[in-house]
């Protein structure tokens, strides 16, 4: 075992499946004492399993590590504040939380119910505020702390078929800048993972949805983006060693040490061996000046002329379609 986060307790929602375990049992290694919380949910949110996380567990205490099981779910205040409370009674103390908890429900916007909606937004968006309010008021008493949170590259990219899932994500990106900018001046730092690997989530996405997504040039969840046209990435085996989760876990946990102080406020593509650091969403990278207000005309000749030009529409009308102002 390593000694990189010795003597640190490390809470992780997500933990019993897929990247949240790889991440569990590299942090354990590192002499890290983990939270291990997992309802032990179907992809989907339905059910619950308390062997996931227990294994886990099992798992870490077999190699010599020290680790406890959570069940919540991270959904509610009360299943969040659970998580920090638990690394309180059992280690006494909290430096670093991950939070990797989500589920899918996908199907396009035209489809989708509230209910999907408000199920996908509740674990995957508010499952990353209930653990991080509580967890923010000890770290910043304590002027310590590392958070990192999971967004994904539906919700800085977009992906069809993923309007809830695609909206969670991008709120936990802006919730890391956020949070960032709050808790920055304590000592905290708030990082996030876009990540691409094989999973029991990206396993569950339609061969059609993924057809869709490779002729848009939008990767399906297991790395970079195909090529506009591009034949649809079939699901990654989980014996493809670049794109098993455990690919993922080392930058996770790199974001954890003392020595990634600076780090605060970024986003991480990890997929396979790469590691992207993304720009930030502002400010623009392409503008249009003028000194007073803009007019109709104006815009119809500058926005596609210069603001638009060389810019790529992701989802493209097929040539067929008679699209009013196409020709114009």
């Amino acid at each position: 075992m390593g000694n990189l986060l010795e003597g640190k307790v490390v809470a992780m929602t997500g933990a019993g499946r897929g990247i949240g375990r790889e991440c569990a049992l590299l942090a354990a290694s590192e002499g890290a004492r983990v939270i291990v919380n997992d309802p032990g949910v179907n992809p989907d949110g339905s059910g619950t399993d308390s062997g996931p996380a227990a294994q886990v567990v099992e798992e870490i205490k077999k190699a010599g590590g020290e680790a406890v099981a959570n069940f919540a779910d991270v959904s509610t205040m009360e299943g969040g504040e659970s998580v920090i409370k638990t690394a309180l009674d059992t280690y006494g103390k909290l430096d670093g939380l991950i939070n990797l908890a989500a589920i899918l429900r996908d199907r396009m916007i035209f489809n989708l119910s509230e209910e999907e909606w408000d199920d996908v937004i509740r674990i995957d968006l508010k499952g990353h505020f209930t653990t991080i309010k509580p967890a923010s008021i000890l770290m910043r008493q304590q002027r310590y702390g590392r958070i990192v949170n999971y967004s994904s590259v539906s919700g800085l990219q977009g992906n069809s078929g993923q309007a809830n899932y695609g909206a969670a994500k991008a709120g936990v990106a802006g919730l890391t800048r956020v949070a960032a900018r709050d808790l920055g001046r304590y000592g905290v730092t708030v990082n996030c993972i876009a990540p691409g690997a094989a999973t029991r989530l990206t396993a569950t996405v339609p061969s059609s949805a993924r057809e869709l997504r490779a002729r848009s040039g939008i990767a399906g969840g297991g790395g970079p983006a195909p090529a506009a046209g591009a034949a649809a990435p079939a699901p990654a085996p989980a014996s493809d060693p670049m794109r098993g989760p455990d690919m993922v876990a080392p930058m996770t946990v790199y974001l954890l040490l003392d020595e990634a102080w600076n780090i605060n406020g970024r986003i991480f593509q990890v997929a396979g061996g790469h590691v992207g650091l993304l720009q930030d969403m502002y400010p623009p990278f392409k503008n249009i000046f003028k000194n007073g207000k803009w007019t109709l005309d104006e815009l119809r000749q500058l926005v596609p002329a210069q603001l638009m030009n060389g810019v790529v529409n992701p989802a493209p009308p097929p040539a067929d379609l008679n699209i009013p102002g196409r020709n114009a």
